[in-house]
């Protein structure tokens, strides 16, 4: 029944386990995002003031950080199926009570709900998707996952935009119900099991780190409505801090920590970590602005911004498979570097050429060259930082990185939103684009610092003869069916 395929080629089980997870962390990345262009019309619906409206986002963001290194943790002791088909249902079941929601407090409470579901299901993808790839086609699948995964964090503006204008805020909702419906079956028929040899959970060290995320990430995500001087925001600054030193203390100390520091002594895991949370601050940050700067100076709507953004949104489906197979062959780092410094460049022109009546011609090679930046970021990130680590480790590096990447996000909207705030605002065309510029030079630097960090990476990784030859194509643990 199955045809001979060549070994330039992924089989049946890696096939269905790209699928899977890719089109799971489409749906967990793109709510991220998804919901900003919506919030006018939420407001309309429901009330509620800005505050509340801002936690229609932030609350999905803040469990979502949070908790990622979590639930990579019940993953690796419990099986990484089993939590993934467990978290799809839940991100699921909450999307489904976001849509039907009576009010805005059952709505944030929604979106909180969805941030738990895909912080238990996101990091769990990547590992999934790595033991079912042979580890030389292993760049092809991940950067084919990265350009997914990276077209969903842009495209929620234009998706969300989209559903607003032409059905209604609901389905922005309402179109994760099927999906995940159809996903959970699949992936029990479709996914092998696996799980960390002798995981055990770490419950200091998750009460630790989940009270310093939500500390650092619940005062980046206030800091501009209560002011970085107020106290709430100094106080979770610097108890959140405090909680994540003593994570790190104990990292070093616990037998079985559900970090070990020690990963961090690979410069490669340390570069690509560092890097990722860069990119993530000035990525984010900068969509953030720039879709609202072609709706509110451009004059577009929702979905007009979103299609004139393609040519950054887009390119990463065109670029990131390409740049995933030229990773496998001169491996990810001068790829990874050469991404950031692109998207760094990109980001600095939109600086150089934005103005108040700026055309959109002039936007397009900034745009073209931060789209092709932004693919050959994605496209081998994921596989750099799986190189770094064992097999055993490999679910607490995927929860590392996701963890540090939704940070970078909280931390691009907080820091870039407050220099618009300081420079600029919504007053008038002219002192939106006086915020924004200021705010994407930031922006722009961030990422240039990414891509130095990036070039820690080694040439080639030691780590990825052990992957082949230890879990190329055959998981750790498989049980018995049922």
């Amino acid at each position: 029944m199955h045809t001979q395929e060549s070994d330039t080629k992924l089989r049946g089980p890696a096939v269905w386990a790209l699928v899977l997870t890719g089109v799971a962390s489409f749906m967990a990345a793109l709510d991220n995002l998804v919901v900003t262009t919506a919030l006018p019309a939420i407001r309309e619906d429901l009330g509620g003031k800005l505050e509340d409206l801002e936690w229609t986002v932030n609350a999905y963001t803040l469990t979502f950080a949070v908790l990622l290194m979590f639930g990579a943790a019940l993953g690796d002791r419990f099986g990484r199926r089993r939590l993934f088909i467990a978290g799809l249902a839940v991100f699921t079941g909450a999307s489904a009570a976001a849509a039907l929601s009576p009010g805005i407090d059952a709505l944030i409470a929604a979106r909180a709900v969805q941030g738990v579901g895909a912080a238990i299901m996101m990091p769990l993808t990547l590992t999934l998707l790595t033991a079912a790839v042979p580890a030389a086609r292993r760049g092809m699948a991940l950067g084919i996952y990265g350009a997914v995964t990276g077209l969903a964090v842009a495209s929620g503006p234009l998706i969300g935009g989209s559903l607003t204008e032409h059905i209604s805020w609901q389905w922005i909702f309402w179109l994760n119900v099927p999906i995940g419906i159809a996903l959970i079956p699949l992936a029990r028929l479709r996914l092998a099991e696996s799980t960390a040899p002798g995981a055990r959970l770490d419950i200091p060290g998750t009460l630790l780190i989940s009270g310093g995320l939500f500390g650092i990430v619940y005062a980046l995500v206030n800091a501009n409505s209560e002011g970085w001087t107020s106290a709430p925001v100094l106080t979770g600054l610097i108890v959140g801090a405090a909680l994540v030193g003593a994570f790190i203390h104990h990292g070093f100390t616990h037998a079985d920590p559900i970090l070990p520091m020690r990963l961090f002594r690979d410069r490669g895991f340390l570069g690509i970590n560092l890097a990722s949370l860069l990119m993530f601050l000035g990525m984010f940050g900068s969509i953030f602005l720039l879709s609202q700067f072609l709706q509110g100076v451009a004059g577009y709507s929702p979905t007009e911004a979103g299609l004139r953004m393609l040519p950054w949104t887009g390119m990463p489906m065109i670029v990131a498979p390409l740049a995933g197979i030229l990773s496998d062959r001169i491996g990810g780092r001068p790829v990874v570097a050469a991404g950031l410094a692109f998207q760094a460049l990109g980001l600095g022109w939109f600086a150089a050429v934005l103005s108040a009546d700026v055309s959109y011609a002039a936007q397009l090679p900034p745009l073209i060259l931060s789209g092709i930046g932004m693919a050959l970021y994605f496209a081998p990130a994921a596989n750099v930082l799986m190189s770094t680590v064992t097999p055993a480790d490999q679910g607490k590096a995927s929860g590392t990185n996701n963890a540090l990447r939704e940070l970078g996000g909280a931390l691009g909207v907080a820091v870039l939103a407050s220099v618009f705030s300081a420079q600029g605002g919504y007053e008038s065309p002219q002192s939106f684009t006086d915020g924004t510029v200021p705010a994407l030079w930031i922006g722009a630097g961030a990422v240039a610092v990414a891509a130095a960090l990036a070039l820690l990476v080694p040439r080639r990784s030691k780590a990825a003869p052990v992957l082949a030859g230890r879990n190329a194509a055959v998981p750790e643990k498989v049980p018995a069916a049922g």
